[in-house]
């Protein structure tokens, strides 16, 4: 009968004994080797299995001797021992009597693993010993840049750059994850943390989209867009359609804004009309209001023509 090496690869962003019934069958059946101590390692070996640490150039000739009695188990490292299972393929490639090569995944990793890996090298930039820069920086002083990245990925949608894209949000979600890091040293009662981001974005998408999570019938893009306002209403209490608009959006960006939220509120706001006379009850004549004045400040010319215009 040939013997049997498993490479059982497993991910390091899962907690150590979430492996398949699969994976616990083969540790627990045949000797195991791993190259270091490890939270694994002791996990398997909690479960009853034999586990045997062994480093250097023999580990493959090891790997042939434990097989030899029927099969081995190699626990790889979080990078997946990559140069080890090369090895091993060559050997047996040049060998195949000697054994065969099995690659198991005792788990692997879920969408957006790669986000505890984002958040830990983000702690470790921001704690003693870590980046000065990003240690020396404050929420305040770093509003600048939040401004700047999100403009960039912008730029990229509007130029239909979906690889600049990718690349300018990951320098949005850097500024996310700094400005979390940092909201871990507040005084107690105010710090929080980037989970509580998460968690705080996961319960407003599930309140606000009923049609997928509750039963709520909403099946038209105008019935979805009615439910999300008004359960955002119900959940901002606001006491006026202005409320939530941030002042420090670029000029036009804030009257755009301004004018649509009145819109949509029902409510007619009366345009300056560019150029006229700013009092009219200083001319009697019956059309002053809208005849243009050469003496009108150019400035409130331009405001009142931008206005008009978004």
């Amino acid at each position: 009968m040939t013997a049997r090496i498993v490479l059982l690869v497993t991910s390091p962003r899962l907690p150590v004994g979430l492996l398949t019934a699969a994976a616990w069958d083969v540790v627990r059946g045949n000797p195991v080797l791993a190259g270091a101590e490890s939270e694994l390692t002791a996990a398997v070996r909690a479960a009853g299995a034999d586990v045997t640490v062994r480093d250097g150039p023999a580990v493959p000739a090891g790997l042939l001797a434990a097989a030899a009695h029927g099969a081995a188990v190699w626990l790889a490292g979080p990078a997946g021992d990559e140069s080890l299972a090369r090895e091993l393929g060559l050997r047996l490639a040049r060998e195949p009597g000697l054994a065969e090569l099995e690659l198991m995944y005792g788990s692997w990793d879920p969408p957006g693993a790669r986000l505890l890996d984002a958040v830990e090298v983000m702690d470790r930039l921001a704690s003693p010993g870590g980046d000065p820069w990003k240690r020396a920086q404050t929420h305040r002083s770093l509003a600048g840049y939040l401004i700047e990245e999100c403009y960039e990925a912008y730029d990229a949608i509007g130029a239909d750059d979906t690889d600049a894209l990718r690349e300018e949000l990951g320098d949005v979600l850097l500024q996310v994850l700094l400005h979390a890091r940092m909201a871990e040293e507040l005084p107690d009662g105010a710090r929080w943390t980037v989970d509580d981001v998460a968690g705080g974005l996961v319960d407003k998408m599930i309140r606000r989209n009923p049609h997928v999570f509750a039963d709520d019938r909403a099946t038209t893009l105008d019935e979805i867009t009615a439910n999300w306002e008004r359960i955002k209403r119900a959940e901002k209490a606001r006491d006026s359609v202005l409320d939530g608009i941030a002042p420090s959006l670029p000029a036009l960006a804030l009257a755009a804004k301004i004018l649509d939220r009145a819109g949509r509120a029902g409510l007619t706001v009366p345009l300056p009309a560019a150029g006229a006379r700013p009092d009219p009850s200083a001319d009697p004549s019956p059309d002053a209001e809208a005849r243009p004045d050469p003496s009108a400040d150019p400035e409130a010319r331009l405001g009142a023509a931008l206005l008009a215009a978004a």
